[in-house]
């Protein structure tokens, strides 16, 4: 025969009543309280202090005596002069950076949805992918440089040594994987994760591509106006792309492109190449 109903209630414990109430779901406020102290820590441990410190940097550089112009700032230096050693100084140095973009992707996929995906970093349209970010590299690389070159012209631009990594058989593939990471960094954090964050917290439109080419080009200050000025123009580019396409990956994929064009074609061109160009 079936149990009573007051037999299964005996056997499912006391009765609600008797249970502690459960906590109350948080209001609105509060949780856009914490995605703002979420932000904060995320860029707090990324590209946020990098561009505190570029800040810094530059208004070191304007107070040191020299102009803009007879400066010069290094990218991927040597860490040691002894090959292995320095290798494995690079790649812990560029493992270590990543730790911020799997931050942001864990933070995103607190709900259960899948942070890549939601960010379009899937591989699901490669080829697609693939020709976007290679055409947003032109778009964007092409006028960099130019305006790179007018900005040391103007001197309001250091000189830029993209590359001063010994030379070694792990030279090339270290840039490669530098340039990549820098990508991941950037496009994930400054475009994918913020933007996203921004929107939840209900920023309009115009604030959340302003505050994105913002960073991007307060993180670049230490090499002087004209970098802020073209990456805060890459920016926007980026940012808008983002909020049309929902998708992260192109941009990664251009981005990665343009580093390796700089890193690798740095330490390849003929130094009177480098130099017709005010790079060295």
């Amino acid at each position: 025969m079936g149990r009573t109903v007051d037999e299964r209630a005996d056997d499912a414990g006391p009765p609600a009543a008797g249970r502690p109430p459960a906590a109350p779901a948080p209001g609105e406020r509060a949780v856009a309280r914490r995605l703002t102290a979420e932000v904060w820590i995320v860029l707090g441990l990324s590209l946020g202090q990098s561009a505190v410190y570029a800040v810094v940097s530059l208004v070191a550089r304007l107070t040191a005596g020299p102009p803009l112009a007879e400066q010069t700032t290094t990218l991927n230096a040597s860490q040691s002069p002894r090959p292995y050693l320095d290798l494995t100084y690079q790649l812990l140095s560029i493992g270590f950076a990543l730790l911020p973009v799997a931050l942001a992707l864990y933070l995103l996929s607190g709900n259960g949805r899948s942070a890549v995906r939601r960010l379009g970093l899937d591989r699901t349209r490669p080829w697609r992918d693939l020709g976007v970010g290679v055409g947003l590299a032109a778009l964007i690389g092409i006028p960099g440089l130019g305006l790179y070159v007018a900005g040391r012209a103007l001197g309001i631009t250091v000189e830029v040594q993209a590359s001063a990594l010994n030379e070694a058989w792990w030279t090339v593939p270290v840039l490669i994987l530098a340039a990549l990471q820098n990508a991941l960094l950037e496009e994930v954090v400054a475009v994918g994760y913020l933007m996203e964050r921004l929107r939840e917290l209900r920023w309009s439109t115009p604030a959340i591509i302003a505050a994105s080419a913002l960073l991007r080009g307060s993180y670049h200050l230490y090499q002087g106006w004209g970098p802020f000025v073209g990456n805060v123009v890459m920016g926007v580019v980026f940012a808008e792309y983002y909020r049309r396409r929902r998708r992260v990956m192109p941009l990664v994929v251009a981005h990665t492109v343009l580093d390796v064009v700089a890193f690798v074609g740095y330490a390849a061109l003929p130094e009177e190449w480098l130099e017709s160009l005010g790079v060295t």
